[in-house]
């Protein structure tokens, strides 16, 4: 990690303690029922797979890949599908995974779409969100930390594909993406 590119905004125990505090809620509000966790590519996989070992119940797993960011810094509110679920979600209690809310709008259309299906109930949880910068109606229904407006990498989180791979979540210093944007 080039640690000058960089501020630690959560090291990797703080991470470990947070994901199993998340994860023993959700197997607390979820027990008896038929779970589905929904990963949100490609930035949500490293949360979601620590995530889902720390629930203690059978779950299935699916993805879905969707863009709204490009090689951009900012979200441009148009959400396109890469890849859809492979599996029904019909009568089932859906967990959305993402590693970040921002503006809000590409959950919100994910939820849409998603409550098209039949689901008993969909409920999203996320690493960080970041409610400053919400323009839908939308809030998460577990969270690991609120965070200010500041552009976030680690832990699946990334930059024009870069910097996912960190084990913590950091601040990326502007100077990065200023010269590369």
């Amino acid at each position: 990690m080039n640690l000058q590119e960089v501020d630690v905004l959560y090291d990797p125990a703080e991470l470990r303690d947070k994901v199993k505090e998340l994860g023993k809620k959700i197997t607390e509000d979820y027990n008896g029922k038929q779970l589905i966790v929904i990963g949100i590519l490609k930035g949500a996989f490293i949360f979601m797979a620590d995530l889902v070992r720390e629930i203690d119940l059978p779950v299935e797993l699916d993805f879905m890949d969707v863009s709204s960011y490009g090689a951009s810094t900012m979200s441009s509110g148009e959400v396109k599908i890469i890849k859809d679920l492979d599996n029904s979600i019909q009568d089932k209690h859906v967990l959305i995974v993402e590693d970040i809310v921002d503006t809000g709008l590409t959950l919100k259309y994910i939820v849409a779409i998603l409550k098209k299906r039949g689901p008993r109930s969909v409920k999203i949880c996320c690493l960080l969100d970041k409610p400053s910068r919400r323009k839908a109606d939308i809030r998460p229904d577990y969270y690991g930390y609120s965070i200010e407006d500041n552009f976030v990498v680690g832990c699946g989180l990334d930059y024009n594909e870069k910097y996912r791979n960190y084990p913590a979540v950091c601040i990326l210093k502007p100077s990065v993406y200023r010269k590369q944007g």
